[in-house]
């Protein structure tokens, strides 16, 4: 791990922002912190919840879909759907369903109502590992036990205003 700085970097990088572009909007500095930010937060806690997952054999990414399988009707979902519910590429639900299969928690079966499309199954052995990576998850508040409730809430709410705004949904 890096040394811990005197210095908030971000504030730093947006002090001199503002030094090297003096005519723009005030809402640009703002802008360049938040994405900033952000950008580090998701380093931040992926590495955390890549870290809570390895003892599971498993990635933040596998984690949610082997989730999206143990709520499905039927431990199930054509690829294509879990792709649009991870809204991810179909080439990376590809990749994800490959590293699940060859770990033996999911398994691939053609698709009754497409006879072109395939199912992601979850197996038991990856319900077993949903479960407790889920629980572990739950003990970490996914790794955002340093936020007050309050706060999680409104960071959910500006963050769901600009994944509207992107067109993740209606």
């Amino acid at each position: 791990m890096p040394k811990r700085l005197e210095f908030d970097p971000i504030q730093r990088a947006g002090e001199l922002w503002e030094q090297h572009w003096p005519d723009e909007d005030a809402g640009v500095y703002a802008s360049m912190r938040a994405v900033t930010s952000i950008m580090r937060a998701h380093q931040i806690l992926i590495a955390g919840l890549d870290a809570m997952l390895r003892p599971f054999g498993i990635t933040f990414r596998r984690y949610e879909a082997l989730v999206l399988l143990t709520y499905s009707q039927d431990g199930a979902l054509p690829l294509s759907k879990l792709g649009e519910r991870l809204q991810v590429h179909a080439t990376s639900v590809t990749n994800v369903v490959d590293r699940l299969e060859a770990a033996g928690l999911v398994t691939r079966t053609p698709n009754p109502r497409d006879g072109r499309g395939t199912l992601a199954v979850i197996t038991p052995a990856g319900r077993e590992v949903a479960r407790k990576a889920t629980e572990r998850f739950n003990e970490e508040r996914f790794g955002m036990g340093a936020m007050p409730k309050e706060d999680l809430d409104a960071l959910f709410t500006v963050l769901r205003d600009l994944r509207r705004d992107a067109g993740d949904f209606a």
